[in-house]
């Protein structure tokens, strides 16, 4: 039997699955709790924002999140559409500075027939390193994730936090951007 040691995850095993009670969508609630580090949400504009992946690819795995719920691309108003683009480009620099990565995977899984679980468009932004792609997935269909969330969390927030224009009341809290 081939064994991966990953220390970090016996917090998300032992989660009390009704600690994060969640009414209508994943979404909309979470960023705004005000409990940005918990809810691993690292920034912000007036038209979206950007969440690690809880199940990352690789690390550094995030999702630029249109606040406006909807599933089809189409309906994004102007505002939400530029906004969320404007993220996504601070998106990649905050990446490239963070874990600098060479290359990067974006998409959107929009409909029922894309492999998407949650009813709200989302664009995933997936960082990529030449030779990043091992046995392991082939082999075993496991995937070594070699860093903690907490520690890409942080990472990837000192990064935003120093692009122009951005705000940044704290380390718990996801930078903003206007």
């Amino acid at each position: 039997m081939q064994q991966v040691f990953a220390p970090w995850r016996i917090e998300w095993v032992e989660r009390d699955e009704n600690d994060v009670e969640i009414e209508e969508c994943v979404f909309c609630e979470l960023p705004n709790r005000g409990e940005d580090r918990e809810f691993l949400v690292v920034a912000r504009n007036d038209h979206a924002v950007v969440m690690l992946n809880n199940y990352p690819y690789n690390p550094g795995h995030v999702m630029v999140i249109p606040n406006q719920h909807t599933a089809d691309y189409r309906e994004l108003t102007d505002e939400s559409l530029l906004g969320h683009a404007k993220l996504k480009q601070r998106t990649f620099d905050a990446l490239e500075t963070a874990i600098g990565p060479d290359g990067f995977n974006a998409g959107l899984n929009i409909g029922e027939g894309s492999g998407g679980s949650i009813d709200h468009l989302h664009t995933h932004i997936v960082p990529r390193w030449e030779g990043d792609t091992n046995f392991m997935p082939v082999l075993s269909d496991t995937k070594v994730i070699v860093e903690a969330l907490e520690d890409t969390y942080e990472r990837v927030h000192a990064a935003f936090a120093e692009q122009e224009g951005a705000t940044v009341p704290d380390s718990d809290t996801a930078v903003s951007f206007e």
